[in-house]
C-alpha cells in the first residue's frame, strides 16, 4: 500500500515499523472473511483492511476523530486476520501504533476514562481483584445482572502444591486475575509437572505481564510491568530454569512478544528477547513428555475453545486438542474454531454487547457436539463463556491433573489413538 508518513508521524519512535507494516497489505481484503466485528457489522471500517486504511489516514497527517477511534476500539485484537493474511501483515503491530496515536488526539468521555483508568488499576492488582471478587460472591443476590454474570458460577479450591524439588525446573506466570477466578488451574497444572519429574519455581515478585495496561491506553505502564517481571525471572533464568510456563494463553502471547515490544530499550533489549525465547505455553512443555507413562485416561466429552492467543498470536492450532487425544478424552467437533468468543481480554467490559452477541454464537458451535464439559487454555475465554450459565467451562489442566492416577492406584491404559 503506497504511504507517505507525515512530518510529526515520522517522528514516532515506530515510525518505519508502520510505514513496513502499512506497505506490505495489497488490499485484497481475505481478512475481513475471517474477522467476527465484520462479520457482525458488516461494516468496511470494522474490518481489518478498513482499520489499516484509518490509521494510514492518520499517520499521513489526516485528523483522527471518534468515529476513527470508535473502530479501532471495536477491535477483538484476536488475529485471525494475520492467520488469513497471505502477505503475512503484521496488523497487531500496526493496530498498537496506530491506537497509541488516535488516543494521544483524541480524549476519551469521562465514563470512558473512569472504567479504562478502573480496570487498570484493579485488574493487575491480584489481592484488590481478590478481595472484590470475594465481596462480590457475599453480594451476589443483590448485584445487577451484568455484574452477577461476571461473577464465577464456581470457584474450585487449588490442590494442594507439590514440595519435591526435582533437578528440571521451570518457571511460571502466576497471573492476576487467575488466582481468584480458577486458582486450580496453576496448582493443577505444577501437580502434572511434579509427576513428569519438573518443579515450579516460584518468583513471587512477578505480576501482570502488562497486556491490561498496554492494551488500555498506558502501554508505557505495561511496558515497565514487562520490565519487573524480567528483574523478577531472570535470578531463575540464570539458575538454569528450562522455561516460563503461562496456562493463560492471553499473558503468554504477551510475553512472547517482550522482546519485540522491548527491542530498542538497550537495559532491556537482550534479557526480553530471552526471556520471550524460554515463554512456552503449558501445552508445548507436555508436548513432548512422556505422557503415556503417567497412566491417565479419560473417556470424558469434552469440547476445546481454542483462545485466539492460543491459535492466531502463537500458532498453536491443535495442540491442545492433540494432547487431550492422546490419553483418551472423546473431543467434540466444533464448528468455525477459528472464531474469537468476545472475551478478549477486556473487551467485554469495553464493548459488551458486541461481547456478548460473539460468547452466544461461540457457545452455540461448542456446545452443538453435547459436550460434557467445555474446555479452554486462557482465563478471560473461560470466565466469559461460563459468564453464560449453560455448559460448565474449566482449564483443560485441571481435568487432565483430576484424570491421574492417585498414588498406589493402578495406572489405566490409555485408549489407541
Amino acid at each position: 500500500m503506497q504511504t507517505t508518513l507525515s512530518d510529526k508521524a515520522r517522528q514516532l519512535p515506530r515510525a518505519l515499523e508502520a510505514e513496513s507494516i502499512l506497505r506490505s497489505c495489497v488490499h485484497c481484503g481475505f481478512c475481513n472473511a475471517t474477522c467476527p466485528t465484520y462479520q457482525l457489522l458488516g461494516d468496511e471500517l470494522d474490518g481489518p483492511r478498513g482499520r489499516i486504511y484509518l490509521i494510514k489516514q492518520v499517520l499521513e497527517g489526516n485528523e483522527a476523530t471518534q468515529k476513527t477511534q470508535q473502530h479501532l476500539d471495536r477491535c477483538l485484537s484476536c488475529r485471525n486476520c494475520e492467520t488469513t493474511c497471505p502477505s503475512g501483515v503484521d496488523y497487531h503491530n500496526l493496530l498498537d501504533i496506530g491506537r497509541a496515536v488516535v488516543d494521544a488526539q483524541v480524549p476519551r468521555s469521562l465514563g470512558q476514562r473512569l472504567l479504562r483508568e478502573g480496570l487498570r488499576s484493579v485488574v493487575p492488582s491480584t489481592g484488590l481483584f481478590k478481595g472484590l471478587v470475594s465481596s462480590g460472591q457475599v453480594l451476589r443476590p443483590w448485584l445487577p445482572g451484568p455484574l452477577q454474570a461476571k461473577l464465577p458460577r464456581t470457584v474450585p479450591a487449588a490442590k494442594p502444591r507439590p514440595t519435591t524439588h526435582h533437578a528440571r525446573q521451570v518457571l511460571m506466570l502466576e497471573g492476576c486475575v487467575q488466582p481468584s477466578l480458577s486458582p486450580n488451574t496453576n496448582a493443577a497444572a505444577a501437580r502434572v509437572l511434579d509427576r513428569l519429574g519438573i518443579s515450579v519455581k516460584p518468583a513471587r515478585e512477578a505480576g501482570c505481564c502488562g497486556a491490561v495496561d498496554y492494551h488500555l491506553d498506558a502501554q508505557a505502564t505495561g511496558l515497565d510491568r514487562a520490565r519487573r517481571n524480567i528483574d523478577a525471572w531472570w535470578p531463575g533464568i540464570e539458575d538454569g530454569a528450562e522455561a516460563i510456563v503461562q496456562t493463560a494463553s492471553g499473558c503468554g502471547a504477551f510475553i512472547k512478544d517482550y522482546g519485540h515490544l522491548l527491542s530498542s530499550d538497550p537495559a532491556y533489549a537482550r534479557k526480553a528477547e530471552r526471556v520471550s525465547a524460554l515463554a512456552r505455553d503449558l501445552v508445548e512443555v507436555l508436548h513432548d513428555e512422556p505422557l503415556e507413562t503417567l497412566g491417565i485416561h479419560s473417556d470424558q466429552r469434552l469440547a476445546f475453545h481454542c483462545p485466539c492467543t492460543l491459535q492466531h498470536a502463537q500458532k498453536l492450532t491443535g495442540a491442545v486438542e492433540a494432547l487431550l487425544a492422546r490419553v483418551g478424552f472423546n473431543l467434540t467437533a466444533v464448528p468455525d474454531s477459528h472464531l474469537c468468543c468476545g472475551s478478549a481480554g477486556t473487551y467485554s467490559l469495553t464493548q459488551p454487547e458486541l461481547s456478548r452477541q460473539l460468547r452466544d454464537q461461540k457457545l452455540t458451535a461448542l456446545e452443538s457436539g453435547h459436550p460434557e464439559v467445555i474446555v479452554t487454555a486462557n482465563i478471560g475465554c473461560q470466565s466469559h463463556l461460563d459468564s453464560a450459565g449453560r455448559t460448565p467451562v474449566r482449564h483443560w489442566i485441571e481435568l487432565f491433573e483430576a484424570a491421574l492416577p492417585q498414588p498406589g492406584e493402578p495406572p489405566c491404559k490409555p485408549k489407541p489413538y
